[in-house]
């Protein structure tokens, strides 16, 4: 198994800027690049922020190979029914290089700017496993009816429909159970960061995500899924500062890689925003992890 390097870029320069993030992206070597969907991030909450997928229509159309995708989108101010049209046509933009990253969404900025009652974690996880559910139904199916308690959707257009079949590849956020048991059920990838609230450093992540593999695993087990049909997606996040040379990130990847991890993600280092780094150790390190460079468990 071969790890791929995916790079974050978020949404937050002008298009005359943001223009040659994206291409720098996929002339560097990066397998994906994702930007987040939000309307206000909490890691950046003041600063400029621009929509994800208007943001992913024109990297679409300054790159030609790499794959593009959001990381996340949620339910917090998304519908199904309109976000699926969003979903066929950037995938028909890029030519079927659209991943759609889905979680449930946080209680932070997103949910506090409608000014409603906040939900319970047990309400937000229904609502997040129902608008899977919606979205499966409403790219998979030709005009699709959907009745659920938070979405619905009557006799929807699905013309043309996505290029990728049967749908766009879904790439699913979890790091507890019942999230996980979302990821069994829908999706090719599954994504994490980690655990919400873990101690900062290197161990404290690796030990999270240890039982968070073996929750895909048991999930997986519990509906007769093979796991291995499921890719590994790990966010680093605020480790973008540890990683000063391609051999440092071969250290940090080894023992993701010996856990079945498929990719690793890290953060643009010059852009506006919250994250740095020397951008030629980036560009070395997607060079290195392009093609036959890729770690294997064999070689981690």
């Amino acid at each position: 198994m071969t790890l791929r390097v995916g790079v974050v870029i978020l949404p937050t320069d002008r298009w005359d800027v943001a223009r040659h993030h994206w291409r720098w992206a996929e002339d560097a070597g990066f397998a994906t690049a994702w930007t987040y969907d939000h309307l206000r991030w909490g890691g950046f909450p003041d600063g400029p922020w621009h929509g994800a997928y208007p943001t992913l229509a024109a990297a679409a159309q300054v790159t030609g190979t790499i794959r593009l995708g959001t990381l996340v989108t949620s339910p917090n101010f998304r519908h199904p029914l309109p976000l699926a049209r969003e979903v066929v046509t950037l995938d028909d933009l890029s030519g079927g290089r659209f991943d759609l990253g889905i979680g449930a969404g946080s209680a932070g900025p997103d949910a506090e700017l409608f000014g409603e009652a906040s939900l319970s974690a047990s309400e937000r996880h229904r609502r997040f496993a129902e608008f899977v559910d919606a979205l499966d139904h409403l790219l998979v199916h030709p005009r699709p009816t959907f009745e659920g308690d938070w979405f619905r959707a009557v006799d929807a257009p699905d013309t043309p429909g996505c290029v990728q079949r049967p749908r766009v590849p879904f790439t699913i956020a979890a790091a507890g159970p019942r999230a996980m048991a979302v990821v069994a059920r829908h999706a090719q990838q599954w994504v994490t960061y980690g655990a919400v609230g873990a101690p900062a450093g290197r161990e404290p992540l690796l030990d999270a995500v240890r039982r968070q593999c073996t929750l895909l695993e048991d999930s997986c087990a519990q509906i007769g899924r093979d796991q291995r049909e499921v890719r590994r997606v790990l966010l680093l996040g605020a480790i973008n500062h540890g990683i000063d040379s391609v051999e440092a990130f071969r250290e940090l990847a080894g023992p993701y890689a010996e856990l079945g991890f498929d990719e690793l993600v890290v953060h643009h280092p010059h852009q506006t925003g919250p994250y740095g780094g020397d951008l030629r150790v980036f560009e070395a390190l997607a060079a290195a992890f392009s093609g036959d460079g890729g770690l294997s468990a064999d070689s981690a």
